[in-house]
């Protein structure tokens, strides 16, 4: 397991750039609320910690994780001025096969958006097997793979910025 022995919470800031003038969207799953309210909060800790602006974060809820792909597109089209989106979301295996369409649809869907436009979209998708998986992933004894997602999503702001000189 990738995250055994590892706090996804802990960055080096002085590796990451200064948040300060990028602008974040973050949209956020309402299927599993206890988790992605976790995550969320990670993901929004970790910016303002690197920087960012509480002003310049932008966030959408959706119903679910499926509906994660929708929503950062319009997101992506409804502010142009953004640097970056994170899409927070978690499935939780149950007993049918629609975890694996769900998180295979989410998994292409965001890799899709970030072919087709030139704002990054980060995937913060927990897919765990347990909810206790999911509990340690966001906030729990794994740390906050929201955490994670910001610094992914601040770096990814960077090499945009970067790429367009």
């Amino acid at each position: 397991m990738a995250t055994v022995n590892k706090n996804l919470s802990h960055y080096d800031k002085a590796t990451i750039p200064n948040a300060k003038d990028f602008r974040f969207g973050i949209v956020v799953s309402e299927w599993n609320d206890n988790i992605t309210e976790g995550l969320f909060q990670g993901a929004f800790d970790a910016i303002l910690d690197c920087g960012g602006v509480k002003e310049n974060i932008v966030r959408w809820n959706v119903p679910g994780s499926f509906e994660l792909i929708y929503g950062c597109k319009k997101m992506q089209q409804s502010y142009d001025m953004l640097d970056a989106v994170i899409a927070v979301g978690s499935v939780i295996q149950g007993e049918t096969k629609h975890f694996d369409f769900v998180c295979d649809g989410v998994t292409q869907g965001i890799k899709d958006l970030n072919v087709q436009s030139d704002i990054p979209v980060i995937f913060c998708v927990l897919t765990d097997n347990t909810m206790q998986q999911s509990i340690d992933r966001s906030g729990g004894k794994h740390g906050n793979k929201g955490s994670e997602a910001a610094i992914a999503a601040i770096k990814m702001a960077q090499l945009r910025k970067d790429a367009r000189f």
